[in-house]
């Protein structure tokens, strides 16, 4: 007799793009006219925290917003794509990711100051340097975004948030590149964000931000990015191998808690351990494949739903083929 499958573990599958390579027409890959670094084969460990998992089909680098534009209209949907930012919140698998993965480098990494307290931000652009630049300007809000590792590229995607706020705060709008290469500017309403997700269009790729602060005393702000960054490193694991926060928190609930209560505090898969310092963390402890890293999520998942009943959801986001 097969046991009974819990409704919780069936509803948060996670992986974008999909697992499979269903609706690849080829994997003839545009090269004419592209300026941008293109590998195939790319690996793709080196360049996430928690330094597992496989390859990219392909890992396109482009040189600037127009050479992304061009590159996508010629791709013409024949193949997934997934931008990648600082890979701070994610799980490679080791099958790899099926298609083009795009990582945006220095020339989307512009920070600009404009009239209003408003930061125009590329993408790519970390969230210390977005943190930082309000800072020097006198522009208060935006301090949270010290304690996100990650890009503007992934806060805007995930409505990444900390310490009591989320981009939805601030958020302005962006711009994005569609599948077609076609550019479009989308405002914060259009999102329609919620916790940790939005509704940006399948496919679609963020090139930049606009985030709007209020006035501000840089002393002040900076006091408050200098108090964020001691309670991240008082509390996370900060140097070792891992994803960032695991699960999103329940209505109510913190999930540390709700692990820690399951009794999974440095529970070991594989190379994978639950964080004794923090147990919403998942952490590579040397040799860890990223089937041991979600094994190990999925383990902790189902003690939690037997000891309280709540179904965590993953806030990682898990990606490519098994």
């Amino acid at each position: 007799m097969t046991a009974a499958v819990p409704s919780w573990s069936c509803e948060d599958d996670g992986s974008a793009p999909g697992c499979a390579v269903e609706g690849v027409a080829d994997g003839v890959i545009p090269t004419a006219g592209v300026r941008g670094r293109i590998v195939p084969d790319a690996p793709l460990a080196p360049l996430v925290w928690f330094k597992a998992g496989g390859k990219a089909d392909w890992l396109f680098e482009p040189a600037d917003l127009a050479d992304l534009q061009h590159f996508l209209e010629e791709l013409d949907g024949r193949q997934p794509v997934m931008a990648l930012g600082l890979g701070s919140n994610l799980i490679v698998r080791d099958g790899g990711v099926p298609g083009v993965v795009i990582r945006l480098g220095k020339p989307f990494a512009r920070v600009q100051v404009r009239e209003g307290s408003i930061l125009a931000c590329g993408a790519g652009a970390h969230g210390i340097l977005v943190a930082s630049a309000a800072r020097d300007a006198g522009i208060a809000g935006l301090e949270f975004l010290r304690g996100i590792p990650g890009t503007v590229g992934g806060f805007v995607r995930m409505n990444g948030g900390a310490y009591g706020r989320e981009v939805a705060d601030i958020l302005i709008d962006c711009d994005v590149v569609l599948p077609d290469g076609e550019f479009a500017t989308l405002s914060a309403s259009q999102l329609h964000y919620s916790y940790r997700h939005s509704e940006l269009p399948e496919g679609a790729v963020v090139v930049a931000a606009r985030f709007r602060g209020t006035p501000g005393d840089p002393k002040a702000i900076g006091a408050e990015m200098d108090r964020i960054a001691q309670a991240r490193e008082d509390s996370q694991p900060l140097r070792t191998k891992t994803g960032g926060s695991t699960f999103k928190n329940p209505p109510g609930q913190k999930a540390w808690q709700l692990v820690d209560g399951a009794g999974c505090r440095g529970l070991k898969l594989g190379g994978a351990q639950v964080s004794e310092k923090h147990t919403n963390f998942l952490i590579n402890t040397g040799n860890a494949t990223s089937a041991d890293i979600e094994g190990l999520g999925e383990l902790v998942r189902e003690k939690v739903y037997a000891r309280s009943g709540v179904g965590l959801e993953w806030e990682i986001q898990r990606v490519g083929r098994p």
